[in-house]
């Protein structure tokens, strides 16, 4: 199934998406094929992964760290789309959304990115520093060849322009849960509750809501305002913990999101 197609199956039965964020290549390449099937097995409805760039400035701290060492070790946009064909060749399912700054992507042009997207088995991308603004041709190519968009929505976004990037959202909008950068936190404002109300009144589209939740009683407050949960610096920083144990790695990362 699509992305879209899955959030819309999970509405009907009353259930919520889960969406664990994986920073590609970190700790390795191969390390991130495996947890791919690991959080499949565990109930990932959907999985994001993160292209690593050299100037994330919409990640924290943890996420730099991540894309930092990935970079080191080889995890180009090439050689990431490369091993997400491999596990789609192993038999993985679940749909993956590719969270990407716009630099690689524009860099192919924008048909030569999805198409190359498409044949790794992406089904979708969130291009971060893509504005709704200047994305009229890169989701008109979108649209062309079937590939899902998502964009991004926050406590300061107008109403008029969450409704452009409701338009524009064909596989989901992703409510970004704080202002400024990614990373988990130990608190969650009850302004983040009531801005998620307001979007959930606004847009059409499946709603995700990501950045900074790291715990579950982050999602029970949330969840019922919105359609999936997105986890992400507190699933890397696992990554980082245990990134010299493979197996640790994966039994850790597993249970966190079971």
């Amino acid at each position: 199934m699509s992305i879209r197609e899955t959030l819309l199956d999970l509405q009907k039965q009353g259930k919520k998406a889960f969406i664990p964020f994986v920073a590609a290549g970190y700790p390795n390449l191969d390390d991130t094929k495996e947890l791919l099937f690991d959080l499949e097995k565990v109930g990932a409805d959907i999985i994001e992964l993160g292209i690593p760039f050299s100037d994330p400035v919409a990640d924290g701290v943890t996420i730099q760290k991540a894309y930092h060492e990935a970079l080191e070790k080889g995890a180009r946009t090439d050689a990431v789309l490369e091993m997400l064909k491999s596990a789609r060749d192993a038999g993985l399912k679940v749909p993956v959304v590719l969270f990407s700054y716009l630099n690689p992507v524009y860099k192919r042009t924008y048909e030569g990115f999805i198409k190359q997207a498409q044949q790794a088995g992406a089904n979708g991308a969130l291009i971060v520093d893509l504005p709704p603004e200047e994305a009229k041709e890169y989701c008109a190519k979108a649209k062309e060849l079937g590939f899902e968009t998502v964009f991004l929505c926050s406590p300061t976004t107008d109403a008029q322009r969450v409704l452009e990037i409701d338009e524009l959202s064909t596989g989901f909008v992703y409510y970004v849960a704080r202002k400024g950068m990614t990373g988990a936190r130990d608190d969650l404002p009850q302004e983040v509750i009531d801005g998620l109300k307001d979007i959930r009144g606004k847009v059409k589209s499946p709603l995700a809501v990501g950045f900074g939740i790291s715990k579950p009683e982050h999602a029970q407050k949330l969840k019922p305002y919105a359609d999936a949960i997105v986890v992400g610096s507190a699933i890397v920083a696992l990554s980082e913990a245990n990134h010299n144990e493979a197996v640790k790695l994966a039994e850790s990362i597993a249970k966190a999101c079971a």
